[in-house]
């Protein structure tokens, strides 16, 4: 009487879209809420693909001004990225950062991180 969990492959094009727009459709799909079964304990989230990342567009001057944090726990370890490098080193971190912040912050955020395919 256990009931499979049938997980589809949402293929996404991600050139000429927004960061932000673009990770809720991808955290809606991790999620399973788009679907009618949709119960918040339980993991019934499909799998999601994103092409073009590299094309991805920002608005205003988000590239100049927005700046990445990374801490590693010594003196001295605050790490600052601005927006722009990060996009011309490693686009897909950009959005996966952006996805991994609307996630829930709980044990699923990281198996739910591993259904993200960003190529």
């Amino acid at each position: 009487m256990e009931n499979k969990i049938e997980r589809k492959l949402h293929q996404l094009d991600a050139s000429g879209q927004t960061v932000g727009r673009l990770a809720t459709q991808i955290v809606l799909f991790l999620r399973g809420k788009n679907k009618p079964e949709y119960v918040p304990h339980i993991d019934a989230g499909d799998i999601v693909e994103v092409k073009n990342v590299k094309d991805l567009k920002f608005t205003g001057k988000k590239l100049e001004k927005n700046v990445y944090h990374h801490y590693s726990g010594y003196q001295g370890g605050l790490k600052n990225t601005k927006l722009k490098k990060l996009m011309d080193e490693k686009p897909d971190e950009v959005l996966r950062r952006a996805v991994k912040e609307m996630l829930p912050g709980n044990r699923t955020r990281e198996k739910l991180l591993k259904r993200l395919i960003i190529r």
